[in-house]
């Protein structure tokens, strides 16, 4: 009983040192981090099972078996090494001093929050909008997708910003923190890590098609929950506060609407190719009365999508801002639920 309410107590201390290092520090380009490691983790294994199973870099035919085995193997073997890494580094610190694991941990879990980093990324790309510098916000939101963004104008880059933003709410800022909740760190690197080789392997070209299939599956069921709970928070964070804009067609609305972010995500919450991508788009959308996703030109190559949302208005630099709070609300409520059910589970112990 002493032992489950302590490790309990530890969890919430952690959980309270991760908040305070993601929004005090962010994610400064001069300071290592976790990711990288994992990258390199990634990049490492790839090539060694690569080598060994006889799988090019570019596909050939009949190697689609030995390519999946070689994936699934990469995504074993950096799922054990970074999570090993970890425990023992923890394990360590423990021995020392109780409260240096704790300190360590704490850092190690708001190093994997990215609400300051996201929030600064997307003001990135308002800013020079705002000061009517296309080039400079289109350079800017270049550094966070990965779409073409030659062909985009001012409201294809705003658009793609709140995109990003809102998909990434639950990426990189509720479904590591869900997992950090449930399991602390280790959680917290373990979602990080086998969200990374979705980034890194997930892609359907000639190089990924087959290698990347493990981690982009592993990575749709780690967050088939995640991203649920957190369009639902989303939800509930659009009612919070609002304030009146009009359409382009002359109504008045409240910005963020809850009813309307709610309608959309009922209805367009399974429109993108991605089971999970499209429930915080939807909400977000449904929210800001905006129109977004549809047909996405990647690599010289048009990808078509669905249209989610409404409308009714055009994507200006402000919803960017509209966004960012409303991922930052989202984010609020998931940490004081997360506690508070910590909180009840230390008492029941």
């Amino acid at each position: 009983m002493d032992y489950l309410q302590q490790s309990v107590q530890n969890r919430i201390i952690v959980l309270f040192i991760a908040a305070a290092v993601d929004l005090l520090m962010g994610d400064p380009h001069w300071l290592w981090h976790p990711v990288q490691g994992v990258g390199t983790l990634i990049s490492l294994f790839e090539k060694i099972l690569r080598r060994i199973l006889a799988v090019p870099p570019c596909r050939e035919q009949n190697s689609h078996t030995r390519e999946r085995i070689a994936g699934a193997l990469m995504v074993l073997l950096v799922l054990f090494v970074s999570t090993g890494l970890i425990f023992i580094l923890l394990t360590v610190c423990s021995r020392i001093h109780p409260f240096l694991r704790l300190l360590l941990e704490g850092i190690l879990c708001g190093r994997l929050l990215a609400l300051r980093s996201l929030g600064e990324a997307g003001y990135s790309v308002r800013d020079p909008l705002l000061r009517g510098d296309i080039e400079g916000a289109r350079k800017a939101v270049s550094m966070i997708v990965g779409r073409d963004t030659e062909r985009l104008d001012e409201e294809g880059i705003a658009k793609a910003a709140v995109e990003t933003v809102a998909e990434n709410t639950s990426d990189g800022v509720t479904a590591p923190l869900f997992y950090m909740i449930l399991f602390g760190g280790m959680g917290g690197i373990f979602y990080k890590a086998v969200n990374t080789m979705d980034s890194m392997t997930g892609y359907k070209n000639a190089r990924y098609m087959y290698f990347g299939t493990a981690a982009a599956r592993l990575d749709d069921i780690m967050n088939f929950i995640p991203a649920r709970l957190t369009a639902l928070f989303m939800i509930l964070a659009s009612y919070l506060s609002g304030k009146d804009c009009v359409t382009t067609a002359g109504q008045t609305v409240r910005i963020p609407d809850g009813a309307a972010a709610y309608r959309i995500w009922r209805r367009d919450r399974l429109k993108s190719p991605s089971p999970n991508s499209a429930q915080t788009e939807s909400v977000c959308a449904g929210a800001l009365y905006l129109r977004l996703l549809g047909d996405t030109w990647y690599f010289g190559e048009v990808h078509r999508k669905a249209e989610i949302g409404d409308g009714g208005r055009r994507v200006e630099p402000e919803d960017i801002t509209r966004s960012v709070r409303l991922m930052n609300r989202t984010a609020f409520l998931m940490f004081s639920v997360g506690i508070m059910l910590l909180i009840l589970a230390g008492i029941m112990c």
